[in-house]
């Protein structure tokens, strides 16, 4: 009922344990916390929570028109209805170094197990988009270290985004990891890697995890489980999937509206109500309630 009763601190410990066995994590992108339940009741590892899917859902683009108040109050929605871990997208940290270590404690204070930080000129944009631009290796650096020594508990993880790949080649990107792996990040996520071999290359060069994006209609082919976890990715994200599909099968929807005044012939596409009362723990609420209605007080007792 309510929310997890597993504390931040206990998912954090736990994510980070399975992250050091090498075993591949996945984390579906969640554009609410319903979504987030579904990810969790669907048995995957860990919810991740876009940036991209954030900025569409209060309806404006991915280029850095979210605020750090914004991003941090939705994510903490989302995080605390699951016992499994959520990773949040920071962006470029909402500013400068300083503006970068509040992030991350506003982060831990709202229950996420970790975030990337990325290396774009901000106001940034999508990552599979043409045109970006990235800050120079100190800045870069200086952004991650920020945000390395500003972290209280340990085990929340720092990711280093690198978005270089598309602008100088594998080479500089592998270079620009490395860099940000010895200012203190904890997993590295190289950003629209456009073939396995890269991602080999990646995971070859680097000695922490490294993230896979697997973003649909983007630079990089999608790639399956097994395939990226042979080359040796260890953790993947499907960040926009669900918006994306649920979008596309409200869209549906509206038109059938529109021609048959009904929706009759969309109800098995539905999501049955007594599912929906099972995923938001309906019974516990009603058992609550009339626990706390019945309740009497012995006068009978000193």
């Amino acid at each position: 009922m309510l929310y997890s009763h597993v504390t931040p601190a206990e998912k954090r410990r736990l994510f980070r344990e399975r992250l050091a066995s090498g075993e591949l994590l996945r984390f579906p992108g969640a554009f609410n916390p319903l979504s987030a339940r579904l990810i969790e009741q669907k048995g995957f590892d860990g919810v991740y929570i876009s940036g991209a899917v954030l900025s569409a859902d209060l309806g404006v683009p991915d280029i850095g028109l979210t605020t750090l108040t914004e991003v941090a109050a939705r994510a903490k929605q989302i995080a605390r209805m699951t016992d499994i871990p959520a990773i949040v997208d920071a962006d470029t940290g909402f500013g400068e170094p300083m503006n970068v270590a509040r992030t991350i404690q506003e982060l831990e204070d709202a229950g996420l197990a970790g975030t990337h930080i990325e290396d774009q000129i901000n106001p940034k944009r999508c990552g599979h988009l043409d045109g970006k631009s990235v800050v120079d290796e100190t800045t870069a650096i200086r952004r991650i270290r920020a945000a390395a020594d500003a972290r209280r508990d340990p085990n929340f993880l720092i990711m280093a985004r690198t978005d270089i790949r598309a602008i100088e080649g594998l080479d500089s990107a592998i270079d620009r990891a490395k860099a940000l792996v010895d200012a203190g990040a904890d997993a590295v996520f190289p950003e629209a890697m456009r073939t396995l071999a890269e991602f080999e290359a990646m995971a070859e060069a680097l000695d922490v995890p490294i993230l896979a994006n697997m973003t649909e209609f983007g630079k990089s082919d999608l790639f399956s489980v097994d395939q990226l976890r042979d080359a040796g990715v260890n953790m993947v994200i499907w960040p926009v999937s669900l918006l994306r599909i649920a979008m596309g099968a409200s869209g549906r929807a509206l038109d059938t509206l529109n021609e048959e005044g009904h929706l009759t012939s969309k109800l098995g596409e539905m999501q049955h109500r007594a599912d929906l009362y099972d995923l938001i723990d309906y019974e516990s609420y009603t058992q609550f309630d009339s626990g706390v209605a019945g309740f009497t007080v012995d006068r009978g007792r000193p």
